[in-house]
């Protein structure tokens, strides 16, 4: 078959599978797990460097702790290579392979060691002639590349966007979807798609990317700053009206890593990426060295009631629904559901670096919360508990600088006579569940003032 009747049939089958290509059944929640990019980056000297380099031997000590500190038992499975990881060839049938130095055993070896554990294991690679890094790229190879994947035992692949053409993206991005796919084996998709179409002033189609992709990046790396969380924070906020919509089971917006316990964020700041990935319904995506982080920090990453939020079924991304003076707030609708009521996490955010706390004032209706029968509220970092509370009832919380306050606010319904014990409902069928965000506080962000 020719080259030119090769890539009529390939654009044949990806009209005809593409748009359903992927429905795989994979990341029904938002992904959890370790990468190393952030934290370790692109060091490949294990001859002076050999604790923090790129080779077998890191992944595989993160690894055991995932196992063995309670990280694993909390959702975070996946242990992903990113850049550096490769030879500067391929071998002689055209397949990638690893540095032989910083990975002797091999990447399928590693992939098992993972296995073994109870962890999934990611890959990292690009859509460009080249990585981000300059090792070879999957161009030319995406067949043979997504076929290596699955011999290999891969479960995740993220698709860098380096050394390419963003205009090419929208055929080249569901093709290799398409033979990811076609291996069998299940591997969640990680896209760099949009972001580069982004940076080229290109409109994404994001109705392709959610068909093509489990999660997607759209805004600049996270680096090692509270300036960086925050941006990342605006971008979210600002563009959260063609942002949001995508998100669900299987396909989700993606920020980037978490980088707490680094050099970077304060314990509060800390807390403030934690709680807003949660309401963004984002991958938990730890860059941290987990042999020296700090127990506070460690605290923080494993917070169950906060992955809980995270992790929710119903799969809604949150919103900025007030906005002024550097207070923000921040929901969103969760399970349990009850008379078409959801209940929501709501993040109370700081901006402000003044030097003292400052209280947020609200009743529970200004903010969208209505049902009659009131919500229990509990703070999801000082597991206070304030009990039921009404709508109309004001509810304050005192925020500190660059902190947060996370609360889950489940809908309840009273048994008895007089207010009895709060009864957690299950979720309603979804036909009978109104818009989570129609009401006047959603659609008018920041113009009514709350405290």
């Amino acid at each position: 078959m020719s080259g030119g009747t090769q890539w009529i049939v390939m654009g044949v089958l990806l009209m005809g599978l593409g748009v359903c290509g992927l429905e795989n059944g994979l990341a029904r929640t938002p992904p959890m797990g370790w990468l190393a990019w952030q934290r370790f980056r692109c060091n490949t000297d294990c001859v002076n460097d050999p604790h923090n380099c790129i080779s077998e031997l890191l992944f595989m000590q993160m690894a055991d702790i995932l196992v063995n500190q309670g990280y694993r038992d909390l959702g975070y499975d996946m242990i992903s290579l990113d850049d550096c990881w490769l030879s500067r060839e391929r071998d002689a049938l055209g397949r990638l392979q690893p540095d032989p130095f910083r990975f002797p055993s091999g990447i399928a070896a590693l992939s098992d060691y993972m296995h073994k554990r109870g962890l999934k294991f990611g890959i990292y690679e690009d859509y460009g002639n080249f990585t981000c890094a300059g090792y070879p790229g999957i161009l030319g190879h995406l067949q043979t590349d997504a076929d290596t994947f699955a011999d290999w035992g891969v479960d995740y692949v993220k698709l860098d966007g380096c050394y390419s053409h963003p205009v090419d993206m929208d055929q080249g991005y569901p093709e290799f979807g398409y033979f990811l796919n076609k291996t069998g084996r299940p591997m969640v998709y990680s896209c760099s798609w949009p972001f580069y179409q982004i940076l080229s002033r290109m409109e994404p189609n994001y109705t392709s990317i959610i068909n093509t992709c489990n999660l997607w990046r759209n805004f600049d790396d996270i680096q090692d700053s509270w300036e960086s969380v925050q941006r990342i924070i605006d971008y979210y906020g600002d563009n959260q009206d063609d942002i949001v919509p995508n998100a669900g089971p299987g396909h989700w917006n993606d920020p980037d890593m978490l980088i707490i316990g680094n050099f970077g964020l304060s314990y509060e700041q800390s807390k403030s990426q934690m709680a807003m990935w949660a309401i963004f319904a984002a991958p938990l995506l730890m860059s941290v060295d987990l042999r020296t982080i700090r127990p506070e920090y460690k605290a923080i990453l494993q917070n169950r009631a906060v992955i809980e939020v995270n992790q929710d079924p119903l799969g809604i991304q949150g919103k900025r629904i007030y906005k002024d003076k550097g207070i923000e707030i921040w929901a969103r609708p969760i399970t349990p559901v009850f008379q078409g009521h959801y209940s929501y996490g709501v993040a109370f955010l700081n901006r402000r670096t003044d030097g003292t706390p400052s209280e947020v004032s609200v009743t529970l209706r200004e903010i969208g919360l209505s049902y009659h029968g009131g919500y229990a509220i509990t703070d999801l970092f000082d597991s206070v508990h304030y009990g039921t509370v009404l709508p109309d009832k004001r509810f304050k919380v005192d925020v500190n600088p660059s902190g947060v306050v996370l609360v889950r606010c489940e809908v309840v319904k009273t048994t008895g006579f007089g207010g009895g014990r709060p009864q957690l409902i299950e979720p309603a069928p979804q036909s009978s569940i109104r818009p989570p965000f129609q009401n006047h506080l959603f659609n008018q962000f920041g113009q009514q003032r709350l405290f």
